[in-house]
């Protein structure tokens, strides 16, 4: 299984969103603490945000959010979003693949693996990769 380069860059983006949900971040502030390209990441929020991962504020108050809480946004969630089929053989998706003789048992195996990843990658969440002092503290709501 390969892992994108873009699926990588947008969950380490989501995960410093989620470090402070109650603030938006920049473009720039997510490149620059994660050492990832300004540019490319750019294009991967975009992603992010027609697929309802961030929200986008403009203006000097704005930046991004999470588009959900931490704990409803899964890996899988953030590898569709950005790379659409979890698993594809030469581009193709493994729904309708199909072998003649002695390989007709083939793409049910990679089937199984694309279920094993989508299994794995759905029970891992933003909030389950943070370290417990990796969030930001946020303020008492129910001080007076």
């Amino acid at each position: 299984m390969h892992i994108s380069a873009k699926a990588d860059y947008a969950t380490r983006a989501l995960l410093e969103l989620a470090r402070v949900p109650d603030r938006p971040l920049t473009c720039e502030s997510i490149a620059s603490s994660q050492g990832i390209p300004f540019r490319f990441l750019k294009s991967v929020v975009g992603e992010l945000r027609k697929a309802g991962l961030v929200r986008s504020q403009r203006g000097c108050e704005g930046g991004y959010w999470l588009g959900d809480r931490a704990e409803e946004i899964s890996l899988l969630d953030v590898v569709r979003a950005v790379d659409g089929e979890l698993i594809t053989l030469r581009g193709e998706p493994l729904d309708g693949l199909d072998y003649p003789g002695a390989a007709t048992g083939l793409p049910d195996v990679y089937r199984r693996i694309e279920a094993d990843a989508s299994a794995v990658l759905a029970g891992v969440t933003l909030a389950s990769l943070l370290p417990a002092d990796a969030r930001e503290p946020q303020p008492d709501r129910t001080a007076a």
